[in-house]
């Protein structure tokens, strides 16, 4: 894919539905009694892997344009799961299967088999569920097993971990605590509460117990992880408008780097749809500032690192990010991935263990990138390409179909 520097770029966005929403509305209203509407939602890959398993395991699942309508399955039947490239779905699946007692197999393609699913499968462990890793990695099994309640104490802050656990959770006897570190996404609270369950979350502290769950219609906001590359954009290259954005407060991490690198941007239109927070959100050229990062707004902004990291190459002066090795186990090794990209277009990185520094001089030659098959590489580089003074190319592009199908439409028209 050859991107073309932009001197000028504008536009008012309408970018697709929230990835780690939609994920949920399908999995959850797939054990849930009646029928639920899932609009707005989005249709890449990745969700598609979640449709694909839940209708293996017994869902009645039908795609019609961007709405999914989901009637539940009385009762789960044992399956083998495809999940694709999908680490949301096959960690979510390892708890949800565990606790309803079912058998599965849950398998992915060859970069999702690189992934650990030992940090969820171990936890899981402790409320009873028995699951197998092949040396950490998939193919998983899940067995039934007799879930009891329990206190957890996870040592990452992962929305994934955490979820699989309340899931879980929803079929063990007793009452189960979930404690993280940080807090991290808590859409999996919002949504279950909201169809029923009987769950509580107090800070980074989360309490269920055993729950039947009630089919709920789910309106999916835009997603803050998608819109982030055209806000990078407006800072960078004009003005651009992205319409009913997810602005949940686990979620905005961005916003706060904009804060720090002195981005011009505005949240207007405020409003609240199906429990989440939603907003139009304005991003305008800003001279930008170099930042340190790092603590507790990490999880936050995980997704976000690498156009993060590219706006640090056009800011003036040192930047410092910390406390990200979670980028290590995504669908590259993104601390190493981000690095080579922006070396590439001219960049001066130096890869940490846990993060960058990035010396920015702002401005980026341009040059040739490879996504490495992940779509977050793919889109921070288009964004750090367009803003170049060269512009360039992008091996492997086609992955950004994971979670933004249409993007380099929307980026060149």
């Amino acid at each position: 894919m050859k991107i073309r520097p932009r001197r000028l770029f504008t536009g008012d966005f309408k970018i697709p539905g929230d990835k780690s929403i939609t994920h949920r509305a399908i999995l959850f209203n797939g054990i849930a009694s009646g029928e639920a509407v899932v609009t707005d939602a989005l249709l890449g890959a990745d969700c598609l892997s979640s449709v694909a398993c839940m209708r293996a395991l017994g869902a009645q699942i039908e795609v019609e344009g961007s709405s999914i309508r989901v009637r539940g399955a009385e009762r789960l039947r044992a399956a083998d799961c495809d999940c694709g490239n999908s680490g949301t779905t096959m960690r979510l699946l390892m708890g949800l299967v565990a606790g309803v007692g079912v058998e599965a197999r849950l398998t992915g393609d060859a970069s999702l088999s690189r992934r650990p699913m030992e940090r969820v499968a171990a936890p899981l462990r402790l409320l009873g569920a028995d699951i197998a890793t092949t040396a950490g990695h998939a193919p998983v099994a899940v067995r039934p097993a007799r879930l009891h309640g329990c206190t957890v104490d996870t040592h990452v802050a992962s929305a994934q971990v955490k979820s699989a656990l309340i899931l879980a959770a929803l079929g063990a006897e007793g009452e189960t605590t979930v404690r993280e570190p940080l807090l991290s996404r808590d859409h999996t609270e919002r949504m279950l509460a909201a169809m029923g369950a009987d769950i509580r979350a107090d800070g980074c502290t989360v309490t269920v117990r055993r729950s039947a769950l009630r089919a709920a219609d789910v309106a999916v906001p835009a997603d803050i992880s998608s819109a982030a590359y055209f806000m990078a954009l407006g800072a960078l290259c004009g003005e651009t408008l992205c319409r009913g954005v997810g602005v949940n407060p686990t979620r905005t991490g961005i916003l706060t780097v904009f804060d720090r690198m002195g981005v011009d941007y505005a949240l207007e239109n405020e409003r609240t749809v199906c429990g989440e927070p939603v907003a139009d959100i304005r991003v305008r050229k800003s001279a930008l500032r170099p930042l340190t990062l790092g603590g507790a707004v990490m999880p936050t902004l995980i997704d976000e690192l690498p156009v993060i990291a590219a706006l640090c190459a056009y800011a003036d002066g040192e930047s410092v990010i910390t406390g990200a090795e979670e980028l290590r186990v995504k669908e590259s090794d993104r601390i190493r991935t981000t690095a080579a990209m922006l070396t590439a277009l001219g960049g001066d990185v130096t890869e940490r263990p846990d993060g960058f520094v990035i010396r920015g001089g702002g401005k980026l030659r341009g040059g040739r990138i490879d996504a490495c098959a992940d779509h977050r590489i793919a889109m921070s580089g288009a964004v750090a390409l367009a803003a170049s003074e060269a512009g360039g190319e992008i091996l492997g592009a086609e992955c950004v179909d994971i979670s933004f199908p249409g993007f380099f439409t929307m980026l060149d028209p």
